[in-house]
């Protein structure tokens, strides 16, 4: 039996090691206070479980949810853009609901490319979310990597691009609010890039997951917002807005013909969410107030951490959005020496070359424990620093 060479070539899941550090010291019978991976640990909320509840005593009996998903939820959906972007969406053409956004991810790839197909190229950012690379390594596809930095303020330069290679990218990802880097793109930003992947007829994919997670009223733009939306899709999810990872629930939307084309392979693939997650996720798309109170929890968190960080060698260097901070090692700029540091105080970060060698001297940290947590590590943290 043979397996596909690029599953022992892409490795373990870059995160994975994350949960093996924090099991190791957990089985030592030591403490640990998790900022690795982004899995927010607010509750969810009452009404929205609630929601799920009814939703699941009311389903007399249990089928198979439609492919394109329940036009209620592609309406609260179409609602809830309208609402937060000014964008009209028609949720019958323009809005497919996901398993959450990882798997409208993955699946874009191989949609996109294929064996002797015009182009053969995705360009991914780095340090970056693994999802988009890795599927389309799995789908046959090469990778440009167009690196962010500090100078350039985490975004990327789509001039570095050369014109040789634009006829075989099939798409651009753009992360924001950026995961690790906390940055957003502009309006203009997304603009500019826009309109170069129309020229050159390239699909411009934007995971807007973090898209709710932000400081103040700096509200991140979205690539719906462009004044021409073709060759556009934008994802998003409930994980982190609604604190619903495991509900998993997301969407994708934007151009009519590409939203078709995933929308015509979805009977295939099964991975519409169950009707019961459907409706909880309408309540919760309808819903604003919750997600007000995630924002100030996660800035009250980004006020603990942030000196405390500092004082133990880790400046925050990043953006504002997000619910990350990505710091910058001091010294040697060692992030994996730095990790494994904090993690002897008990506070364990995710070093940043886990997100792409141009992570590599970064550490980034997921401010999803509780508050009081979060000031416990706060505590070791300038204990670490004297």
């Amino acid at each position: 039996m043979e397996i596909h060479p690029l599953v022992e070539e892409l490795g373990v899941y870059p995160y994975n090691e994350l949960g093996d550090a924090r099991r190791a010291r957990e089985e030592k019978g030591l403490g640990v206070i998790d900022f690795g991976i982004g899995v927010p640990r607010e509750p969810t909320p009452l009404f929205i479980r609630e929601a799920l509840t009814n939703a699941v005593l009311d389903e007399g009996h249990s089928s198979y949810p439609l492919a394109g998903g329940l036009p209620e939820l592609r309406q609260a959906i179409a609602d809830w853009v309208q609402q937060r972007y000014g964008v009209g969406l028609d949720p019958s053409i323009e809005v497919l609901p996901t398993l959450g956004s990882k798997e409208a991810i993955y699946h874009l790839a191989s949609l996109l490319i294929w064996a002797d197909g015009p182009r053969d190229l995705v360009a991914v950012t780095t340090p970056g979310y693994p999802v988009a690379g890795r599927s389309t390594r799995l789908a046959g596809g090469g990778l440009l990597e167009l690196p962010l930095d500090p100078q350039s303020d985490w975004l990327p330069n789509i001039d570095a691009i050369p014109d040789d290679v634009w006829p075989r990218l099939a798409v651009i990802w753009i992360n924001s609010p950026n995961n690790p880097t906390g940055s957003a793109a502009p309006l203009e930003f997304f603009e500019e890039l826009a309109e170069r992947c129309r020229r050159h007829g390239v699909v411009l994919a934007s995971d807007e997951a973090y898209s709710e997670i932000y400081l103040d009223d700096n509200k991140p733009a979205s690539i719906l917002e462009v004044s021409d939306p073709t060759h556009i899709l934008a994802f998003n999810s409930l994980s982190k807005r609604s604190a619903m990872a495991g509900y998993r629930s997301g969407f994708v939307c934007g151009d009519p013909l590409l939203i078709s084309a995933m929308k015509a392979v979805r009977p295939t693939l099964g991975v519409t969410p169950q009707n019961f997650v459907q409706r909880a996720s309408i309540a919760a798309w309808g819903d604003e107030g919750h997600v007000a109170g995630m924002r100030e929890r996660y800035a009250r968190k980004r006020e603990i951490m942030t000196p405390a960080l500092e004082q133990a060698g880790l400046k925050s260097v990043g953006g504002p959005a997000s619910f990350f901070l990505w710091c910058e090692v001091a010294g040697d700029g060692d992030d994996q020496a730095a990790a494994a540091r904090l993690l002897e105080a008990g506070v364990l970060v995710a070093p940043g070359r886990i997100f792409g060698q141009a992570g590599e001297g970064y550490v980034r940290v997921a401010l999803v424990p509780p508050i009081d947590e979060c000031e416990a590590a706060a505590a070791a943290l300038r204990e670490l620093g004297q």
